[in-house]
């Protein structure tokens, strides 16, 4: 069934800004994900890409990479997404977000909608998905609840070589343990977030990957606030306003067509992304 939160769930994520556990996959499917992801890996990791690999899994994946766009179009993802956005629903990232076992890569605490150039809206909601445990352990996501209904705040760039951000941006206050929510979930489980959501995630110090996938989606409605193009793909309804390219569907791994189009959409993503950042990053050049 459209829809699969109850109205509780619903209005529990418009008042924290984020709802967690969500049941989507079962184990058996996340597993399923995990192992078709890591076969891509091991067949492209040699392969001589325009681009080295973690960036396609980390900046669009679902442009170059058929698994990803399977994952983000999935009817019960989908489901949970339309009990918070509605019934017209935009694909417009995928990327697999992964802390190798033992290692300090770690995501310091920002909020997403920084640097998207969409202002600070209400239509875009963040769905993680884990294909591993995602625990205190391993480095799962810390939300800061309420934390949404505050503008964008100030951030700084790190560059930090162990951070996972594109700029390792970090908001300019200080948050204290006590005040983090962590959404442990597991393979299968989904979380939600509000673009405006204070979050991060420490370091996994476990023994197993800790492989997330995060998804995001947006209303038709919404559109880059200073006009730009950019590009997603309608998941489910309709598109009544026609602000985003349709992102292509791709037909095989990193295919040429598809490899294009990445580009193209690159390049306008790093037009905002990148606008004031005083260097460039491991996904996106510096802006002109």
């Amino acid at each position: 069934m459209p829809n699969s939160l109850t109205p509780a769930q619903s209005q529990s994520y418009w008042d924290d800004g984020y709802l967690y556990p969500i049941p989507a996959l079962s184990p058996a499917e996340a597993a399923e994900w995990r192992a078709k992801l890591e076969a891509l890996e091991a067949e492209w990791l040699p392969a001589d890409l325009p681009q080295p690999l973690n960036t396609y899994k980390r900046v669009n994946a679902q442009v170059v990479m058929p698994l990803a766009h399977e994952i983000g179009t999935h009817p019960a993802i989908l489901d949970a997404i339309e009990g918070v956005l509605g019934p017209d629903v935009m694909l417009y990232s995928v990327e697999f977000l992964i802390k190798e076992p033992r290692t300090k890569a770690v995501v310091t605490m920002h909020q997403d909608l920084t640097y998207w150039g969409m202002g600070e809206i209400d239509g875009l909601t963040t769905a993680w998905l884990a294909l591993s445990p995602a625990t205190r352990e391993s480095g799962c996501m810390d939300v800061v609840r309420a934390s949404h209904k505050n503008p964008i705040l100030p951030h700084e760039d790190t560059f930090d070589g162990d951070n996972l951000l594109s700029r390792g941006q970090e908001i300019r206050v200080d948050v204290a343990e006590k005040d983090k929510v962590s959404m442990e979930l597991q393979p299968g489980e989904i979380s939600l977030h509000h673009g405006l959501t204070i979050h991060g995630s420490g370091p996994n110090v476990s023994n197993d990957r800790r492989i997330g996938v995060v998804l995001r989606y947006l209303t038709p409605k919404i559109s880059k606030s200073g006009g730009e193009r950019d590009y997603a793909h309608l998941a489910r309804g309709e598109d009544a306003h026609g602000h985003w390219e349709p992102s292509p569907i791709p037909a095989a791994p990193f295919d040429l067509a598809a490899l294009a189009v990445y580009e193209d959409i690159r390049k306008l993503q790093t037009a905002v992304m990148m606008r004031g950042a005083k260097k460039a990053s491991s996904f996106y050049e510096k802006a002109d």
